[in-house]
This record gives structure tokens, C-alpha cells and sequence, in this order.
């Protein structure tokens, strides 16, 4: 299958006129640009509107629908609660629970699943293994699919751990 339809060549040392009726090569697929006489290919992206960045947590939370939206409301709550000497703020983007401007844990929303985020996580003890502490310098992170993916109990411990650690 041929990338290209086969046909004359234009020459190259041929001026090409922008405001020329006459159909581009080496696509037959044209469509016209409002009134204006001119071909453009069909091929030519449209650009959509810029979608301002959220300002605040909540405006964060609500730009995402379930099941994402959902696990993100329980992990606010859930480091609210269990991180309660943080300060949480929007940083590079995405919720992220400070302690003396120090990151302690966050999370970030992708389209099919969200990754929770502990600065110390490879600090924390987890029979379940399921933090990933894998990551650079002492980061640890896990992904959540659905909302039961969050565990309470183990959240609970994990946000224990990271409270009786020392700030970094």
C-alpha cells in the first residue's frame, strides 16, 4: 500500500501560488476554507479552546469525572484527615499536603487511574505490598483505579508512618 497517490510530480522550480483554485497534491481530499476561494487539506488539525489550569484543590477535583473524581475526593479526605500539621496546596499542578513547604504526599489524576505520591514512602513499612518504593530517592507511589482500590485501613497506617517520621 502506497503511502502516496501515484501522479505527476509538481516541478520544483515552479512558483506556488497561495491563492490558487487549483487542487493540492498528492491528496484529492480538499475542503474549503470559509469563503475564501482556496483549498486547505482536510487533513489540518483544529485547535481546540485553552483549558485554564485549575487554581485551587477543589477546582482540581472537579474537573475529573468517576471513577477518577472519586478517587481523588476519598485521598483528600483521607490526607486531610490523616495528615493534619500539612498545609495542601495545588504544586506543579496536582494536590500536594506540605510540612514546612517540605512535600510530604499527593496524588495526580491521569485519564485511567490516579498515583498517590509519598515524598518518604520508602521509609514506611508495608506487609501489603503494595507501594511501590521503587522510585527516586525515597519516593514511594501506588495507582488506584476504582475508589475501593483505596484501603482505609492501609492508608490509615501508611499516613501514620509518614506523621511519625521526622520532616525531611
Amino acid at each position: 500500500m502506497a503511502l502516496f497517490e501515484a501522479g505527476p510530480r509538481p516541478d520544483p522550480n515552479e512558483a506556488i501560488h497561495l491563492n490558487s483554485n487549483a487542487p493540492l497534491t498528492p491528496s484529492a481530499t480538499t475542503a474549503t476554507v470559509s469563503s475564501a476561494e482556496s483549498t486547505v487539506p482536510s487533513a489540518v488539525p483544529t485547535l481546540r479552546p485553552a483549558v485554564p489550569a485549575p487554581t485551587s484543590i477543589d477546582e482540581y477535583l472537579a474537573g475529573h469525572a468517576d471513577p477518577i473524581g472519586a478517587i481523588a475526593a476519598t485521598l483528600r479526605a483521607k490526607f486531610d484527615a490523616g495528615l493534619p500539621q500539612t498545609s495542601a496546596q495545588l504544586w506543579h499542578g496536582h494536590p500536594v499536603w506540605l510540612q514546612d513547604g517540605i512535600p510530604v504526599a499527593g496524588f495526580k489524576a491521569y485519564a485511567s487511574f490516579v498515583t498517590v505520591l509519598f515524598w518518604r514512602g520508602q521509609r514506611v513499612t508495608d506487609a501489603s505490598g503494595k507501594l511501590d518504593a521503587s522510585g527516586a530517592k525515597e519516593m514511594g507511589s501506588v495507582k488506584l483505579r476504582v475508589a475501593e482500590d483505596v484501603d482505609a485501613e492501609l492508608f490509615d497506617d501508611w499516613l501514620r508512618q509518614i506523621n511519625a517520621l521526622d520532616p525531611a
